[in-house]
């Protein structure tokens, strides 16, 4: 392993900007890849996340495209990204190591206008990041030709897999010319995704800086057990936020999207600086929030797996797993959101019931024991309309028995005017209603009186009148 990023080969322009960003020693995954991308060898690299993994095809690629200039439409590199966070990240890696470069470059992704977006790639862009749908709707609408493509990256290729973005993966490669350099990272080797190297790359190295899917060491890892109940659920969670030592920030995880924006009102109610992050988000909002979290304006990041992969933020000091993560291998990139760059990291998972599958699975994966935390119940809180819902009035019948001489009804209870049924049919002289007449009537005290027995009867002088 190289001691300095001067021993790789990388162009004087490039190892000042590392310099320039406090950078002075590379990672391994930079130091064992970096040569062999610089020979403009196909490269396979396995990896955990947070060891480096993007500027290590970052810089060399800032180095070979120093020589060459781009053409309309045509870009000269590219780089496939799962989702939008990630094609963000990796845009301002180029910013931050390109600064003394005069590269285009230009995101493709969901969210954006297409206007915006075709205005940069007809002047040309030297560097293209995208997201496969989105670079595919291009291509269809003959906004960008693949021709002149001389790099292809295809980063976090086992979450291309999980997000199906497989077959979108094979359209674009199958449109690129056959002579380029191909670079694939993962943190998992998936049958599939194999077959996909053994097809697009041509004798490709492979760099593997750690055992496929495992976790950092520098990450404490708790287990907690939980009641099946939401409200004792989001109670404990609550309870280990306030218990954690050093929590500076922490995304919380969730499986499904709409159990994030339902976790983060409620830690909004209990006082706590928290926001939401999923895919049905808009564009902007997504990176308002983001932003938000990175200033630290933000404090908890409730988040679905959108946000496992991509979110480059240094400074993680916690992550809760709210639900256990359904694939294993989820579980090793929420986690890795904290405990990077040789930083210490805390990560809890709460465990409850019908859990032990996915458990069972992760363990198996990762191949290290995870330590449960002794912890009491904690009881929920009431404060909480999801936890506490009010209280609903029972159902009562919509017909009410009449009120009873013996039983008078206090004067609150009665509206200002109360007019008995069939008031309108009544003279104004009718005799009081048979229930006033027959207290006791014959079909029971809890029972209604039938209303063609509470009709109004005429007498013989007022038939004669």
């Amino acid at each position: 392993m190289t001691d300095d990023f001067s021993g790789l080969g990388l162009s004087s322009k490039v190892t000042d900007a590392v310099a320039a960003a406090g950078y002075t020693r590379p990672t391994e995954i930079q130091s064992q890849a970096i040569p062999h991308l610089l020979q403009k060898k196909d490269l396979i690299g396995i990896a955990q996340t947070g060891t480096g993994k993007t500027a290590s095809f970052v810089l060399p690629m800032l180095t070979l495209l120093e020589a060459g200039r781009a053409r309309a439409r045509m870009p000269r590199t590219l780089i496939l990204e799962p989702t939008r966070e990630l094609a963000a990240q990796v845009s301002e890696n180029f910013e931050k190591y390109g600064k003394n470069h005069r590269l285009s470059m230009a995101l493709i992704i969901g969210g954006v206008s297409f206007e915006d977006q075709n205005k940069k790639l007809d002047r040309g862009v030297d560097v293209l990041i995208a997201t496969p749908g989105r670079l595919l709707d291009q291509f269809d609408r003959g906004k960008i030709l693949l021709t002149g493509v001389e790099i292809l990256v295809i980063d976090e290729a086992d979450r291309m897999l999980d997000m199906g973005f497989i077959d979108d993966i094979e359209k674009i490669c199958s449109r690129l010319p056959p002579r380029r350099q191909t670079m694939l990272f993962s943190a998992t080797m998936d049958p599939q995704i194999e077959r996909l190297t053994k097809r697009f790359l041509k004798d490709p190295v492979h760099v593997q800086v750690s055992r496929t899917a495992s976790t950092a060491d520098t990450i404490d890892q708790k287990l907690v057990k939980v009641s099946g109940r939401p409200d004792q659920k989001r109670a404990m969670l609550r309870a280990r936020i306030n218990a954690a030592e050093g929590l500076t920030n922490a995304i919380i995880f969730c499986n499904r999207k709409r159990d994030v924006a339902t976790l983060a009102r409620s830690l909004q109610r209990h006082g706590y600086s928290a926001g939401s992050l999923h895919g049905d988000m808009d564009q902007k909002s997504r990176m308002e929030t983001l932003d938000a979290f990175k200033s630290g304006n933000l404090t908890l990041l409730v988040a679905s797996d959108v946000a496992a992969r991509g979110l480059d933020i240094p400074a993680v000091s916690h992550v809760f797993n709210f639900d256990v993560p359904v694939h294993a291998e989820d579980y090793v990139h929420r986690i890795g959101r904290t405990g990077r760059a040789g930083r210490l990291g805390t990560a809890y998972t709460l465990v409850g019931p019908g859990d032990e599958k996915h458990l069972d699975a992760i363990l198996k994966l990762i191949q290290k024991p995870i330590e449960w935390l002794d912890v009491a119940p904690v009881a929920s809180s009431q404060n909480d309309e999801e936890e506490a819902p009010a209280a609903r009035p029972a159902r009562t019948s919509r017909r009410k028995a009449p009120a009873r001489a013996s039983e008078p009804q206090p004067a609150e209870a009665a509206p200002e005017k109360a007019p008995a049924r069939n008031a309108r049919r009544r003279p104004k002289d009718t005799p009081a209603p048979i229930s006033d007449i027959v207290p006791d009537s014959p079909f029971g005290d809890a029972g209604p009186i039938p209303a063609f027995l509470l009709r109004s009867t005429r007498t013989a002088e007022q038939e004669s009148e």
